[in-house]
């Protein structure tokens, strides 16, 4: 057995289809191209010592189906024969899952390529769009997932495939901009002397950016869960979480208005990730459209551009179940990502 550096990307089916996230993993498997993808109950990571243990006991030990070959998302970088993954114990071992489960043939890729896999095809049922923007282009797009961490995805239309573009943009920088920012910059939790995106937009950033306004108010901070904070802005039973999810969302609008240029991305930006849906009540109001829009001199441009909460509640495992019917619609690099018996 030997890791592949091939573009040939059709799989055997059954195929199965596994996100694994830091806490959770999602699995399902398709029969067929034409198929409904059949999901299993999430599995906690933590319930088990390895991820062949829990393909074991959470797919197989229901199914008669036997996959032929796999494909997973994994929160962690790809480099040889065996994957540690971010916020969680498991090492993805693919030749291992070759000799033990059976299967024959297994490509890993990075859990925001799924993301941006999902954007390419995604239903109206499947997302809510945000503004008044809603042109169609069959165009480059962009994925930002606040949750946990920040993640970004680029999803770039060329040649007639889509393909993804992974990388690390929720490390990029986030500045001051207005007076109030200005008060509250200084206070934010910052990483050797920079503030990151990450370090607002996701769920311990919330919490970071709550701290920094109750410091430059004079006020103590009276929650320290992410939720808590949310659940009283929402609610508006605290004047403080209100400003906190206020800001965020206009933060995270600078953000996804920035990408968009970076990316020409015409085609959309799409917000997944579990703060995204929670706080959707918030974005719908005006600053999140607002500062994606306010980009002088291409305000204009920004206007056009449809933005969108993903609200399929298992898109990584929608975007890879696109890629395992029809892999030739999609420029995926499988160089040092694919192993075959």
């Amino acid at each position: 057995m030997s890791m592949l550096n091939t573009s040939d990307a059709h799989l055997p089916f059954p195929i199965l289809i596994g996100d694994i996230g830091g806490t959770n993993a999602r699995f399902s498997i398709l029969a067929d191209a034409a198929a409904e993808a059949v999901n299993f109950p999430n599995v906690r990571t933590a319930d088990f010592k390895t991820i062949d243990e829990a393909i074991l006991m959470g797919v197989f030990a229901k199914t008669d189906m036997r996959p032929r070959a796999a494909i997973l998302a994994v929160a962690g970088p790809i480099n040889g024969d065996e994957i540690p993954l971010t916020n969680c114990d498991w090492i993805v071992r693919p030749h291992t899952m070759l000799e033990g489960l059976g299967i024959e043939d297994v490509i890993v890729i990075n859990d925001f390529e799924a993301q941006a896999l999902a954007i390419s095809a995604l239903g109206e049922n499947d997302r809510e769009r945000i503004g008044t923007a809603s042109r169609e282009l069959v165009a480059s797009r962009v994925v930002l997932g606040p949750g946990t961490g920040l993640g970004v995805g680029g999803l770039v239309h060329a040649q007639g495939s889509w393909i993804p573009v992974p990388g690390e943009g929720g490390h990029v920088d986030l500045g001051p901009r207005s007076m109030r920012d200005l008060e509250i910059f200084p206070y934010i939790e910052t990483i050797e002397g920079r503030v990151a995106a990450e370090q607002i937009l996701c769920g311990r950033g919330i919490v970071n950016l709550y701290r920094a306004i109750c410091k430059a108010d004079g006020i103590d901070s009276k929650y320290r869960d992410p939720a808590d904070i949310t659940s009283h802005a929402l609610a508006e039973t605290d004047k403080t979480a209100v400003e906190t999810i206020s800001l965020f969302s206009t933060y995270l609008g600078r953000l996804a208005g920035d990408l968009a240029m970076i990316f020409m991305a015409k085609g959309g930006v799409y917000l997944s990730g579990g703060i995204s849906q929670k706080i959707l009540p918030a974005l719908r109001r005006s600053e999140f459209r607002a500062a994606f829009e306010d980009k002088a001199p291409h305000s204009h441009w920004l206007r056009a551009i449809p933005t969108y909460v993903v609200t399929h509640p298992l898109a990584a495992l929608a975007g890879l179940s696109f890629y395992a019917r029809q892999p030739a619609s999609f420029g995926v690099s499988t160089e040092g990502r694919r192993w075959r018996r």
